[in-house]
């Protein structure tokens, strides 16, 4: 759900009316009746998308969406603009502005509507929690009269928000953790949550602001050769490498997997854009050679209350940045709202997004 009871309240003191559609969040334990109370109108948002300055939502607008959208409006969500190019074309041609999370600078003044780590850190979580609810035996060590059972052996591969979150829950459910992550620097932090970081001794290319970088086929091959072993030992493996706007890299190959002991795990956070197992299928649990792949692109929603309190509150400072006395104002000087602006006044700004369209290689 894009905006909690609650924050319909703050939005209103900023003088921002709120429309709500009839069940939108029950699912995150919110009731319509609730939002009556906090002072949004329960409505057909869908029929009244032409009357509405800003739409706000979880996932990219549809088609038909787009299409019932107003020149001069704007809508703000996770546009995923790579995976939705022909939407883009569309918001673009009838002149929307579209505001997109996944394109939020990564500089201070825009942690408070930095929705991609807050819904990263409750899929973190529940990556864990997913792998001790499937593994098919115990996470801690037990120590018991008929003997003495070992930890699960967990492998994080990608130490961001969902990573570490991942680390630190696995630690708390009892396992023995490890890690990797291409930037050196974030063995620190792994090693900060009681987990083993695996060091790699190869030089990887480094993003802008932050962000993982696409690698060289060299450089994944070099490191799919390197991490494999670690894999070969695990009980269960959870992948979180992902390049914003660009396909997931393939982290753990068929032939890793084939290496893994059966009744094994691997819980693949970047299903949805394209896995970083290469035989993960977004939304389906597969078995191969006796090992379960999850692929789970969607696992904020598996705790939809608390992922819809964050993404709430990420909706509310934009809002509280956006929102001015004369109604919405998008300053694409500013240095968080122009970075975020993926459409505006009949032109991409997205310059990866415009060279997609324009027939390029995204």
């Amino acid at each position: 759900m894009a905006v909690v009871p609650s924050d319909v309240r703050r939005l209103a003191s900023i003088g921002v009316s709120v429309a709500v559609e009839p069940g939108a969040g029950l699912a995150a334990g919110h009731t319509d009746d609730q939002y009556r109370d906090a002072g949004a109108d329960v409505c057909d948002v869908a029929g009244r998308l032409s009357e509405l300055a800003l739409v706000v939502k979880v996932q990219a607008p549809t088609m038909h969406e787009a299409d019932l959208m107003p020149g001069k409006s704007a809508i703000l969500s996770f546009l995923s603009p790579s995976s939705h190019l022909d939407v883009v074309a569309r918001l673009r041609d009838r002149g929307v502005t579209a505001l997109s999370f996944d394109l939020v600078p990564r500089i201070s003044r825009a942690q408070a509507l930095d929705a991609l780590s807050s819904q990263a850190s409750a899929a973190g979580y529940q990556a864990a929690v997913l792998a001790a609810d499937r593994l098919g035996r115990m996470m801690p060590m037990l120590m018991t009269a008929a003997g003495t059972i070992p930890p699960a052996r967990v492998f994080v591969l990608g130490a961001g928000v969902a990573g570490l979150q991942a680390i630190a829950t696995a630690k708390r459910l009892g396992a023995s953790v490890s890690a990797y992550d291409i930037r050196p620097e974030a063995g620190e932090e792994i090693r900060s949550l009681g987990a083993r970081f695996v060091e790699l001794p190869i030089e990887a290319a480094k993003g802008a602001g932050g962000y993982a970088a696409e690698q060289t086929e060299e450089f994944l091959a070099k490191q799919q050769e390197l991490v494999a072993a670690t894999i070969a030992e695990s009980d269960v493996v959870i992948t979180t490498a992902a390049v914003p706007g660009r396909p997931a890299p393939t982290l753990v190959t068929e032939a890793m997997v084939d290496g893994m002991r059966p009744g094994s795990l691997i819980v693949d956070l970047a299903a949805s854009s394209g896995g970083n197992c290469a035989l993960t299928r977004d939304g389906f649990e597969i078995e191969h050679s006796g090992v379960l792949i999850v692929g789970a692109g969607d696992l904020p929603s598996r705790v939809a209350s608390t992922s819809s309190a964050l993404y709430s509150r990420n909706v509310l400072h934009a809002a509280q940045l956006l929102a001015k006395d004369t109604g919405w104002d998008i300053n694409l000087e500013d240095d968080v709202i122009g970075p975020m602006c993926c459409v505006a006044g009949g032109v991409v700004r997205h310059e990866p997004t415009r060279i997609a369209l324009e027939g390029g290689a995204f």
